[in-house]
Order: structure tokens, then C-alpha cells, then sequence
């Protein structure tokens, strides 16, 4: 069944055209991907498919039985309205079947007319049922829960929080609203990484037609099975996640650029044959028509001929060698931090050695930029201290970018901070796509990517060996991430930052420090191998769980010697197993790691999941001797 079908669409804004002969069809259930650069039509296409916006040309259609909702602007509710307020509006048609319920059970109390009212009333409850009636309070709480909305925030009056919490309020109320067809524009934006993988779970068994504009590209690779991509002012399609959408994008334009080539190639030859029997022909007839036939069949060809894949205007820079910091850059010794009664952490002890790229997490609130603020000397700690390395030069790009005058223009901007001359300047600003009079534009009216742009052209142009990033992907497209990814891999030195964006995590950090609980796990590896560390980390506590269940039985019911001892050549049986899978994934790790005896980067990695698949060994054979020790106790 198709949920939504767009046929030839066609939008204009004045004289702009921003969508043109954009066509797809998405089947019901399908989670779908639209990406694009900021002001492809992304935007505006939700507003079409939702009805707030007309268009020239071509047809929408929206399934008639589906109901559709958006996630783009905050509703306005009366003043004094709490967020558990909000949340509760997605149940008005619940209410109003309560309401309907109530009215006909006074009427049954009184006695009129039981029969007929009777089987309405069966109708009622078997509609409020359907609806989720006797479970809203559960689904209330667990989407709450997955959020992050605490009992506390949903108390709080609506019209008092930040955008991103009225975003997120919006954003779970949508969820409870159990509509058939969600629009979602950016909806990982002011989520914290734990309620981004709930979100995540929570589409992957959501069994309506999802569309969602995003450029975080790990939930899209999770979330998603087909891609959209509005570039030019078309849509292109394309099966599977995000990964898969770029592998066969790049596989297209490859085939596009040979095709181009090979016709260009006939065009050339042609157009030279022609252009030779234009000369011999003069006062012969025969010539002169064959070459007028090839002029035509050149013609042809080049309207056959695809376009060109010329390479996107990127933007540029490196860089600017440093000399290289001592081996220590940081030692941190006993630093806690606490804001009234909230300790955010707690005498904890870390260091970081010379390029070494540490990636900070965090659910929100946990402390992730007041400890970069720590490191920085800009917010003082309750104890221990910070201590850098010898060498250290230091640069830092905040979440927010903020610039001493704010008034002066970005030229001057670039050649008071660099001290270059203005062509110079003009140079350097044109590899980060400030040209012509943009270059005159005053910082102030700048956007957050656009301040961004500019501290890391001065940045870059600075001599530095340790750089320090606050969300460094916010407020930016995907080509543009994927430009700071690029630069980045190019940064020869230590690097610290902060970020949700887990496609960027784990690609660049080596170390993983997550914040929780008052404390910091320090994970030497990447993002990847850190979730499989916490889901070891899950199934380990789970199976402590049930063993201290198991444990407190047994001291209520013990278990007589043969039932024992049973229990024990089962779970001695299953030690076995499970030591020889860790004997196995040992022996591959160590093929691995003479295959890759010149690759020190992937070295280091299967070095750390050699040492972590050792100590479970060893864990494992302790286990399994004091198992057989037992056994033999109870044989003897």
C-alpha cells in the first residue's frame, strides 16, 4: 500500500525554483531518509506533504485513511500549561471516547433504554481499547522515560523551557499521538545520546511510514531503509541506509563521469571529422551533406550526453604545521565538580598522552562542557587540579562561537587574529566559501556554521599541536561535517572533544571518557567497541541479577546433593563452551594481528580486544576451577 506519492512536483518561491519534477512513491511502514544540503527543499517538501504549502506543479497524494502528523513548529497552549499537560493533549480523542463511556454508563444507572445503549457502550469500549484507553498513563511514562523528561520537568510550565526542551516535549507528544504517517525534521537535534538509541528502538518497531529529515547519519544507517536526496532542485532515490545510499551514490557518479568521457570522446572525433569535410566540400554537394548529417548526429549525441560530474566546490585548508607537544599533554588528579547539591563528578583521575584523540560523552546535564571548561582554566574546580604537558599549544573551538568585536567584518576578523594582509586574507577566507562581498558581511550576521567556518580558518591558520572541539558538527549540513572530517584527519596531534554525533565519535576518537554518575569510564578504543564493552557490561549485571536470585533460593531451599551437583556439570559444561568460543576469538585475533603487523593504528585496536578477550578468559578459568572443585567435593 503506498502511504505517499509525489508525482512531477514542482515549486517555485518568486523566480527561485527550488523543486522540479521531484517524483517517488513510500509504501506504508517504510522509514525513509530525506537528506539534502540547508536550502535544498527539504523543509518545504514536509510543508507540502502536510497541506500548509501550495505548489505549481505536478500532484501530491497522501494516503485518506492515514493520519499524518509533523514535527517542525511548537504548538502554542494556554498559559500555565505543564509539560505533562502537553503530553496528555495527544489523548484527546481517548478523553473524548471517556466522556462518551461516562454519559452512556449514567444513563444504564438510571435504567432507559439498556439494550440498544448496551451495545454502543460494547462499541465504545472496544474503540477506547483499540486506542490504548487503559494503557496511556504506561505509555505516558515510557516515552517520558525515554526522552529523558523526569517527574520533575513534567511539572514544569511549557512556555518556560529552552527550545530544545520544548522541541523534545513536542517531539513526545507526536510519539504518544499513535498517528499512521510522522514527518520528522531533525528530531535527534537536543536529544542526548541515550534518548537518541531509545528513539532509535522506538522507530525500529514502529509500524507506521516514517519520514525524517536529519544529518545524523549513524541514526539514519540505524533507522532507515531507503534514502531521498533533493539535490538541484530534483530527488534522486536510492534502497537501503545511509552507508549504502553513499557507496552506490559515489558508484553513480563514476558511472555518469565514464559515460560523459566516452561520449565527449565520439563528440571530439566526430565534430573534427565534420569540421575537415566542411573544408574539403566546398562546391561538393555530397560532402557538404554528410558533414551537415554528422553536425546533426553530433547534435544528437550531446543531448544524450549526461551532465559532467564536476566537483563540488569544497571547502579547503590544512592545518599549519607545529612542533610536536611533550609525550604527557594532560594529567588530570582527584577533580571533582558540584553545583549545589548535584556532584557532577568526583576526585576522578585520567591523563592523556600525545596524539591521542579522546572523545567526551555524556547524557545532557552530565558535565561534559564544564569539564572542557576545567581543562580550559575557565571554570574553577571544588578540588584536585589540571595539569598540562610541556608544549602544549592549545586551540579551542566552542559550541557556541562568540568573536571579541562582533561588529567588525569577517575580512577584518581574519587579518587582526592573523595579522596577513587583506589579499591574503581574501585567500584563506575563499577556501571556507566567504567570497566576494561576504567577506564584508559583519560578524553578527553570521549563522552558528558560518562563525564556525571562521574560527577554523583562523584556527587552522594558527600553529597548534592540541585542539580542543565543543560539538563541532552542530548547526552543519552533511557535506560540511564531512569537510571538518576530512580537515581533521589531516590535524597531526592531540585531540579533545565533545559531541553526540556518534558517526564522528567513531571515527575519530581512539579513547572514549563517558561521563555518568559522578564518575568517568575511561575506554581505551572506539565508539563501536564501546557499545559492545556496555552490552557485555548489560548481560554481565543481568546475569549477576538472576544469579543472586538463584543464590537466595538456594539459601531458603537448598538443593540436595545430587540436584547440586547436577546443577554444577551444567554449568561446568557450559563454561567449557564458553571458554573454547574465547579460545577461538583469540586465536583469530592473533591471525589479525599479523596481518596487520605495519598497521599500527588497527594494531593498537586488536591489542586492546586481545587484552579484554584475555581477562575474560582468565575470569572464566577461575570460574571453571573452583566449578570442578566443588564437583569433585560433592562426588568424594
Amino acid at each position: 500500500m503506498i502511504d505517499i506519492s509525489v508525482n512531477s512536483l514542482g515549486k517555485l518561491f518568486g523566480d527561485t525554483r527550488v523543486l522540479q519534477g521531484v517524483s517517488f512513491d513510500i509504501q506504508s511502514g517504510q522509514k525513509v531518509g530525506l537528506i539534502g544540503k540547508n536550502g535544498s527543499g527539504k523543509t518545504t517538501l514536509f510543508r507540502i506533504l502536510v497541506g500548509d504549502l501550495r505548489y505549481e506543479e505536478g500532484s501530491v497524494s497522501i494516503h485518506r485513511s492515514k493520519k499524518l502528523g509533523i514535527l517542525d513548529q511548537i504548538p502554542k497552549y494556554p498559559a500555565g500549561t505543564n509539560v505533562r499537560e502537553v503530553l496528555e493533549t495527544a489523548f484527546a480523542p481517548i478523553r473524548e471516547i471517556e466522556k462518551e463511556m461516562a454519559r452512556y454508563e449514567r444513563i444504564m444507572s438510571l435504567g432507559g433504554g439498556v439494550s440498544d445503549i448496551l451495545a454502543t457502550y460494547g462499541e465504545l469500549q472496544q474503540r477506547y481499547e483499540a486506542m490504548g484507553g487503559y494503557d496511556t498513563e504506561t505509555s505516558l511514562m515510557k516515552v517520558a522515560n525515554g526522552l529523558g523528561i523526569d517527574r520533575e520537568m513534567l511539572m514544569r510550565e511549557f512556555a518556560e523551557l529552552s527550545g530544545g526542551e520544548q522541541t523534545l516535549v513536542n517531539l513526545g507528544r507526536m510519539l504518544l499521538e499513535n498517528i499512521d504517517i510522522m514527518l520528522l525534521d531533525e528530531p535527534t537535534n537536543h536529544l542526548d545520546m541515550s534518548a537518541v538509541e531509545w528513539l532509535e528502538g522506538y522507530l525500529s518497531t514502529y509500524k507506521g511510514t516514517a519520514v525524517i529529515i536529519s544529518h545524523d547519519r549513524y541514526f539514519l544507517d540505524r533507522v532507515v531503509t531507503r534514502v531521498i536526496e533533493l539535490e538541484n532542485t530534483h530527488a534522486c532515490v536510492y534502497e537501503g541506509n545511509y552507508s549504502d545510499y553513499a557507496v552506490a551514490k559515489e558508484r553513480m557518479l563514476a558511472q555518469q563521469q565514464a559515460r560523459y568521457e566516452q561520449l565527449q570522446k565520439k563528440i571530439d572525433a566526430l565534430s573534427y571529422t565534420a569540421q575537415r569535410m566542411h573544408g574539403w566540400g566546398m562546391g561538393n554537394d555530397a560532402l557538404q551533406k554528410r558533414a551537415f548529417a554528422l553536425d546533426k548526429r553530433i547534435e544528437r549525441l550531446r543531448r544524450e550526453q549526461p551532465d559532467r560530474v564536476r566537483g563540488e566546490k569544497t571547502l579547503g585548508g590544512k592545518f599549519k604545521s607545529a612542533e610536536r607537544s611533550g609525550n604527557d599533554v594532560l594529567f588530570i588528579d582527584r577533580l571533582s565538580k558540584a553545583y549545589g547539591s548535584k556532584t557532577l563528578f568526583s576526585e576522578i583521575d585520567l591523563d592523556i598522552k600525545k596524539d591521542e584523540s579522546v572523545g567526551l560523552i555524556g547524557d545532557n546535564g552530565s558535565g561534559k562542557t564544564t569539564l572542557l571548561g576545567m581543562l580550559l582554566g575557565d571554570v574553577h574546580q571544588d578540588g584536585g587540579f589540571v595539569r598540562w604537558g610541556s608544549n602544549i599549544k592549545l586551540a579551542y573551538l566552542p559550541q557556541k562561537v562568540r568573536f571579541d568585536d562582533e561588529n567588525a567584518t569577517v575580512l577584518d576578523t581574519v587579518t587582526t587574529a592573523l595579522g596577513i594582509t587583506d589579499g591574503a586574507a581574501r585567500n584563506r577566507l575563499g577556501m571556507y566559501h566567504f567570497e566576494g562581498d561576504d567577506v564584508f558581511k559583519t560578524v553578527s550576521v553570521l549563522s552558528g556554521g558560518e562563525k564556525s567556518r571562521l574560527k577554523l580558518c583562523i584556527l587552522m591558520y594558527s600553529e597548534i599541536n592540541t585542539l580542543i572541539l565543543d560539538e563541532p558538527t552542530n548547526h552543519l549540513d552533511i557535506s560540511s561535517r564531512e569537510w571538518i572530517e576530512t580537515m581533521l584527519e589531516d590535524f597531526d596531534g592531540t585531540l579533545i572533544f565533545v559531541s553526540h554525533d556518534r558517526y564522528f565519535i567513531n571515527r575519530f576518537a581512539t579513547r572514549i571518557w563517558s561521563l555518568e554518575n559522578g564518575g568517568v569510564t575511561d575506554f581505551r578504543g572506539t565508539y563501536e567497541q564501546y557499545r559492545e564493552y556496555c552490552q557485555r557490561q548489560e548481560v554481565f549485571t543481568r546475569n549477576a541479577k538472576k544469579d543472586a536470585v538463584s543464590e537466595h533460593k538456594d539459601t531458603r531451599e537448598p538443593l540436595s546433593g545430587d540436584k547440586l551437583l547436577r546443577k554444577k556439570k551444567r554449568e561446568s559444561a557450559q563454561l567449557e563452551k564458553d571458554i573454547a568460543l574465547s579460545e577461538e576469538k583469540i586465536a583469530k585475533i592473533n591471525v589479525e594481528m599479523e596481518a596487520a603487523a605495519t598497521d599500527h593504528i588497527k594494531l593498537a585496536e586488536l591489542l586492546d580486544k586481545l587484552e579484554n578477550e584475555n581477562t575474560e578468559l582468565s575470569a572464566m578459568y577461575e570460574k571453571w576451577e573452583e566449578i570442578e572443585l566443588e564437583i569433585s567435593e560433592l562426588e568424594g
